[in-house]
């Protein structure tokens, strides 16, 4: 499994899962799953990643081998990627901007190599994370399927927001087009505010990602999709227009409907989602309209509220993908 440093400490499938503080929740949670399936989980850093071309094996001229240092308590060895069966990706830690393009580069190189091989599976693919962590990439292709979004405007000067602002009713939730659990966010309901909000981000060249605000707000619908799986979870605030359980969020299994799954499938076999979380906004008429997918969703809101282990979904996921 694929992550960052500060959460990708390992602990090999013999070791005692008192290992849990070291872990953290989710990699905790993934190494119980993999050792009731009595499964091997191995956990790597993205800064580990290094690419060879041109050495090695013979018989593979043209093709680039993939490395990584694993991190198994005290086996800190480097192995190719190619020996694993499957690889879930997580949350890549910051970077420049050559770090980055470096490790996506070499998990698609890796892709399109397993693309022939079929040896080992990623969940999810570099090409659906990309689309996924772009917010406004995310809203053109899931409008482009025919599925509802809130009215956005996405620029690159104050200027431009200005008229966004008031195009989209003066009443506009601002993000950043990267990140998640709410950071970023804020609800702009008043022109000076407005203009102070766009001056800062236009000083930090930052993008103006304008959404018109869908009311009633503290309320949204996430479904989560594990393969074959899916869970509906209404999630609410009191306190804030914004629903992360992160920021207080309170989470509600709530039963699924034919048509929310169908939407939320649709959007993860376009993009190549195997596990996703797909966000929608419930207007006041009823309507839902779609504001996010996430491709490396956390699920410890959604555990609170469903009964199954998700960790074993997920590993459910990953050993199918390689049958």
């Amino acid at each position: 499994m694929l992550g960052g440093r500060d959460a990708s400490v390992g602990a090999s499938r013999s070791q005692p899962l008192g290992r849990a503080a070291t872990l953290g929740w989710h990699l905790s949670e993934l190494q119980a799953a993999a050792s009731r399936r009595s499964v091997q989980l191995h956990f790597a850093d993205y800064e580990s990643l290094r690419s060879q071309i041109g050495l090695g094996d013979d018989s593979e001229p043209s093709r680039s081998t993939v490395w990584c240092q694993r991190h198994d308590g005290s086996d800190s060895s480097e192995r190719s990627l190619d020996e694993f069966s499957a690889i879930l990706t997580r949350t890549m830690p910051a970077g420049s901007l050559e770090q980055i393009t470096f490790r996506l580069a070499v998990l698609h190189d890796f892709v399109r190599n397993q693309n022939r091989l079929k040896t080992t599976a990623v969940v999810n693919p570099p090409a659906a994370l990309e689309l996924a962590i772009d917010k406004f990439a995310t809203l053109a292709r899931v409008k482009s399927l025919g599925i509802a979004t809130p009215a956005t405007q996405v620029v690159q000067s104050r200027a431009a927001a200005m008229v966004a602002f008031e195009e989209l009713g003066g009443d506009v939730v601002v993000k950043p087009i990267f990140g998640g659990e709410g950071r970023g966010v804020m609800r702009v309901c008043d022109s000076e505010l407005a203009w102070t909000t766009f001056s800062t981000l236009t000083q930090m060249n930052a993008v103006c990602y304008v959404q018109r605000f869908v009311p009633p707000g503290g309320i949204d619908l996430r479904v989560l999709v594990v393969g074959q799986h899916a869970h509906a979870i209404r999630r609410r605030s009191e306190s804030d227009f914004r629903t992360n359980v992160r920021g207080g969020g309170q989470s509600e299994l709530v039963p699924m409907q034919a048509s929310w799954e169908q939407s939320a499938r649709s959007v993860c076999e376009d993009f190549g989602l195997k596990f996703a979380a797909v966000d929608w906004l419930e207007t006041e008429s009823g309507e839902l309209q779609l504001i996010e997918v996430n491709g490396i969703p956390g699920w410890k809101g959604a555990q609170r509220v469903v009964q199954e282990s998700i960790a074993d979904q997920i590993l459910e996921v990953l050993v199918s993908e390689n049958e």
